[in-house]
């Protein structure tokens, strides 16, 4: 099994939760104790697109909001304090505007799946969650939309 932390040999995976009491997984490192995943986030980035299955819909560009949790290891960025050795949240923010924004998928189902293989596949991310949020979708709903894990394991 593939794992997110740099300690193969002596990490195992562990079940956590979230605060909102989804499960979720986490490794943890056998000899010091310590959670060896480190999470950078990109939350509520509002992207205009075509999407959605009514000719209606398409008709129009409409909103989608897009969180994403990534494993990256930030212990050598928190050494250097340099740019260059962490996961630059900023670059991914302006890659998923183009990709995004240029996008015409009709189901938020395929948008998350492609944003989810663009990330890690362009930015070495080893799991990434993608939380695709389409609000006004539903009348009387607050948000509807899709959340996605995706890893190497």
């Amino acid at each position: 099994m593939k794992k997110f932390c740099t300690h193969e040999k002596r990490c195992k995976r562990i079940q956590s939760s979230r605060h909102d009491n989804k499960p979720f997984f986490r490794y943890i490192d056998g000899a010091t104790g310590y959670f060896s995943m480190d999470i950078i986030y990109l939350h509520g980035l509002k992207i205009e697109c075509v999407i959605g299955v009514w000719e209606w819909e398409r008709r129009t560009r409409q909103t989608v909001m897009l969180d994403l949790d990534m494993a990256a290891d930030i212990k050598r960025a928190a050494q250097t304090d340099n740019i260059n050795d962490t996961l630059s949240y900023k670059d991914v923010a302006k890659r998923l505007i183009d990709y995004v924004g240029k996008s015409e998928f009709q189901l938020v189902e395929t948008l998350a799946e492609k944003v989810a293989e663009l990330v890690r596949r362009e930015f070495k991310v080893s799991w990434v969650r993608v939380r695709v949020n389409k609000k006004g979708a539903i009348r009387g709903a607050a948000d509807v939309g899709v959340e996605i894990e995706r890893s190497d394991a």
